[in-house]
């Protein structure tokens, strides 16, 4: 048995909140306490041949917390370019990554890796999908693909990353084609901290929006889980970071027990990045 800690995470490009200044040192400092085995990272600089503290995140961030990393890069610029990020602390066996742009405006890719946990091969795929609702099912489409093609059903897989799907018209392709489920709704109720209050009180702010019964809201959220043991947990709202209120970003996983889910809030968190990170324990048989 294994247990990973996971964070999944939109960096910002290194930059806090508002962008007006470095965080990188901040981030470092934040991610060493919590002792991570598995970074999924998006808006990761490769390259910035502008401010050379900016350079090479990923390398930085792994040479601090003693991870291995591969970088898959998406967006190029003139000086600088930018993509997602794995660290990981187990090996890191191979790596790919797969261009899922869906027009010339926005340089959107996955990157797919897999690592060995103790002798298990886990698949871990780092997504940042678009900001429009019809390249995202494109997007996710080709992501279906890759997995049906590639992945063993049998072995186990993460997927994480900013999904950019304020509206969770995703999920049911992850549930009903992946058999892939959303951490926040498996996990243990009191493994979610503050946010199972705030919880209640959205889900009965949007029945009474909807009008619906819970069964429908239910199917409404599209979060089903193991053996019907999902709760109607919405994902988890992350941006913006000093007030969370759109939920952009997921982690989904196939293969894992889910011990404990949380979003990271408050300091120093909101003044990192415009997001908050994910947070989840996971345990491999």
């Amino acid at each position: 048995m294994s247990v990973i800690r996971v964070v999944s995470y939109n960096i910002h490009k290194g930059r806090s909140a508002m962008g007006s200044r470095e965080s990188l040192a901040d981030l470092r400092l934040g991610l060493y306490g919590l002792r991570p085995d598995l970074l999924f990272l998006q808006e990761v600089q490769g390259r910035n041949e502008q401010r050379i503290s900016l350079d090479a995140q990923h390398e930085f961030l792994s040479a601090a917390l003693d991870m291995e990393a591969c970088y898959g890069c998406n967006a190029v610029r003139q000086q600088t370019d930018h993509g997602n990020a794995l660290l990981s602390r187990y090996p890191i066996l191979q790596h790919e990554n797969q261009d899922i742009s869906d027009h010339r405006l926005e340089q959107r890719g996955l990157l797919h890796a897999v690592i060995e946990v103790q002798g298990v091969p886990v698949h871990c795929l780092v997504v940042h999908l678009g900001l429009f609702a019809g390249g995202r099912s494109r997007q996710v489409a080709a992501l279906v693909e890759r997995i049906k093609r590639l992945v063993p059903e049998e072995e186990p897989m993460l997927i994480a990353g900013d999904f950019n799907d304020w509206s969770n018209r995703l999920a049911p392709l992850f549930v009903q084609q992946l058999s892939l489920y959303e951490v926040f709704a498996i996990a243990p109720p009191d493994s979610i901290g503050p946010r199972r209050l705030l919880g209640k009180m959205n889900r009965l702010r949007e029945t009474l929006r909807y009008g619906t019964k819970p069964e429908q809201l239910a199917q409404r959220i599209h979060e089903l889980g193991n053996n019907g043991a999902a709760r109607m947990t919405p994902p988890p709202r992350t941006f913006p970071a000093a007030f969370p209120w759109l939920r952009l970003d997921r982690i989904y996983q196939r293969g894992f027990a889910v011990r404990k889910a949380r979003v990271l809030q408050g300091a120093p968190w909101k003044q990192i990045s415009d997001h908050a990170p994910l947070f989840a324990e996971l345990e491999l048989p």
